[in-house]
């Protein structure tokens, strides 16, 4: 999947084009059920496939004081839209400037003149242009004054077993409440964060523990807690040490959270790589999928009664992870 970030960088002859448009947070199973039915149509008629999205988020643009909190960062955004079999993501910033064009400029700016769009796939309540003037019925019109036909999506559709609509607010709510094995049956993948590995305060190495304590920059913090999971280096942040680990997925225990048992003050992600002897990931640009959740973060009382929780957390772990017991 080639990925635009301009109108300049989009290929000429990209024409004729099958053409959506949205924020896709976490690209979950009805945004990949919709996309990938797309996709379909779209070589049945000869066509290329593509997707305009946005960064920051508009309501990050219009209203920064609130800005929302997204599941995904846009590397995984980007990831997981590729995985739909799309030719292209136009990935537009998105600014106060650019939220100034009529919904006839944007259409035929970017869609017509940008993508080539033949055909142009909207959900029932889109909304587009300044001030959101257009909805549908303006993509209809547009459509018949510039060439192109206007497919509208019912939703995602429901879940089998739950019931429910897929959506980002779904998953939101799983995560809020450490419900990280149903969120991913909801996004079709693990929950991601992504950061760089930081120098913490070397207690966990002092305790038999030592951490790669991660600073997030990316995925939404879920409830706090200890997490069995997996840690994947993506990039060794010029750490010759890491390089060797690059694309390895190796098993954790994950701990968000404040460390109420040493004082502590402040939100911290740590990842203790089972089996990671002699692990050095300092500079890492490092990724942790969520698989499940284990307890809240709680006092201990002493750093003893740390160490021991931390040795049961890292045993549970293992089985969650479908790891042997250590012997």
């Amino acid at each position: 999947m080639q990925i635009w970030r301009s109108l300049d960088e989009v290929p000429r002859g990209l024409a004729p084009s099958v053409v959506t448009i949205g924020n896709f947070d976490g690209v979950h199973r009805g945004h990949r059920a919709v996309l990938t039915r797309m996709v379909a149509d779209a070589r049945e008629r000869g066509m290329r496939a593509a997707a305009i999205t946005f960064d920051p988020h508009p309501r990050a643009v219009h209203d920064p004081a609130h800005p929302p909190v997204l599941i995904t960062g846009v590397e995984d955004r980007l990831e997981r839209l590729a995985q739909t079999g799309l030719d292209g993501v136009l990935l537009l910033e998105y600014t106060l400037d650019f939220a100034q064009q009529t919904p006839e400029e944007f259409v035929r700016t970017h869609l017509v003149e940008g993508l080539g769009a033949a055909v142009v796939v909207v959900g029932r309540d889109t909304k587009f242009g300044r001030g959101n003037a257009g909805d549908v019925e303006t993509m209809r019109e547009l459509g018949a004054q510039l060439g192109f036909e206007v497919e509208v999506l019912p939703d995602a559709g429901d879940t089998d077993s739950r019931g429910r609509r897929w959506s980002s607010t779904w998953i939101r709510e799983l995560l809020e409440d450490g419900r990280v094995g149903e969120a991913t049956d909801v996004l079709g993948c693990e929950h991601r964060l992504r950061g760089t590995v930081v120098h913490g305060d070397k207690l966990g190495r002092t305790i038999g523990f030592p951490t790669a304590n991660v600073s997030v920059d990316a995925g939404m913090i879920p409830r706090h807690g200890v997490y069995a999971g997996w840690l994947t280096v993506l990039d060794d942040g010029g750490n010759p040490k890491a390089s060797a680990r690059v694309g390895e997925r190796m098993p954790a225990a994950i701990s968000l959270g404040i460390n109420y048992t040493v004082g502590g003050d402040s939100l911290r992600v740590e990842a203790f790589v089972i089996e990671g002897v002699g692990l050095d990931l300092y500079d890492a640009r490092v990724a942790l999928d969520l698989v499940a959740w284990r307890r809240p973060m709680l006092d201990f009382g002493s750093v003893e009664a740390l160490t021991d929780a931390l040795a049961e957390d890292v045993s549970w772990c293992r089985g969650a992870l479908g790891m042997p017991a250590a012997h």
